[in-house]
């Protein structure tokens, strides 16, 4: 009988050989559940355990697990990675070694490997994540993973940008953020999701600029319009706030909003317009003579 996962939160009780901790709580039995497969179980929970995650991870909103790749290690050394086939630098994680700990986590659950060469973590696809029971996550170290093992259990890769990290621990905690933060009754105010950038609220735009007091500061005014009191005309800013940003900083998002939101003269004419603010707004940060 192989060990259970270690726990972090209120689980439902499972048989194991080894004794629980002191410390560990029970899981919450049908909680969204995110389990981690990983060299470094220590590094869980990390910043999950705090602020409004941590919260729900107490609270039993959600449940996390860890498989420590270092238990199904072969030999004396527990070894669990060798020389890449064809020869080259580094070294790859063993498909028997992962597979056996992939049988340890359990099915039930879809996996996913975080890897700079997956497909980009959307938040349509946090979302759709957060609907479901949970996620496996395989966090990667060295030069990555035999493809086989990804091949046998049909395993998504997914990258959080286009850069490489010394492991996959960070980015697993970058995708349970991204998806717990979704889960119902995580967030004190869950109205404010759909105002956020690539909301569905907000059509899949960024996020219009925010304000607070004082109303003056550094000789910075908030926009008069913020404190006018009229929630239609604060809303028509925010709605073209959120689309210059869009078209400026994410090109990308915005043809996508532009093909069935925007009639092509408006947005030649905007993007004539956005050109003109930018010239100004650079020409406001030259020094005055």
């Amino acid at each position: 009988m192989t060990d259970a996962p270690k726990s972090h939160g209120r689980l439902t009780a499972r048989p194991s050989l080894r004794p629980r901790e002191l410390m560990a709580e029970p899981q919450v039995a049908g909680a969204w559940t995110a389990r981690i497969i990983t060299l470094f179980p220590e590094a869980f929970p990390g910043i999950l355990g705090l602020s409004l995650t941590g919260k729900a991870l107490a609270q039993g909103l959600w449940n996390l697990q860890t498989v420590p790749l270092r238990d199904h290690g072969l030999g004396r050394h527990r070894n669990v990675d060798d020389t890449p086939a064809g020869g080259g630098a580094g070294m790859v994680i063993r498909p028997d070694v992962l597979d056996a700990a992939l049988r340890e986590a359990g099915q039930g659950l879809p996996i996913i490997y975080m890897s700079p060469r997956g497909k980009p973590l959307t938040q349509a696809r946090a979302r759709a994540l957060a609907q479901g029971p949970g996620v496996t996550l395989i966090c990667g170290r060295f030069e990555g993973v035999d493809q086989r093992v990804l091949d046998a259990h049909d395993i998504e890769e997914v990258s959080i940008g286009d850069y490489v990290l010394t492991g996959g621990e960070i980015a697993a905690q970058v995708l349970i953020d991204a998806t717990v933060r979704l889960i119902p009754r995580v967030l004190g105010n869950h109205d404010s999701l759909a105002e956020e950038s690539f909301s569905i609220g907000n059509r899949g735009l960024l996020e219009a600029p925010q304000f607070t007091k004082p109303a003056l500061w550094d000789g910075r005014e908030i926009p008069p319009v913020l404190l006018s009191g009229n929630h239609a005309a604060i809303a028509a800013w925010r709605s073209g706030e959120a689309e210059r940003l869009t078209q400026e900083r994410r090109p990308d998002l915005w043809r996508a909003y532009a093909d069935t939101h925007v009639d092509p003269a408006k947005d030649r004419q905007r993007s004539g317009a956005s050109d003109q603010s930018r010239i100004y707004r650079e020409h406001d940060k030259e020094p005055k003579r």
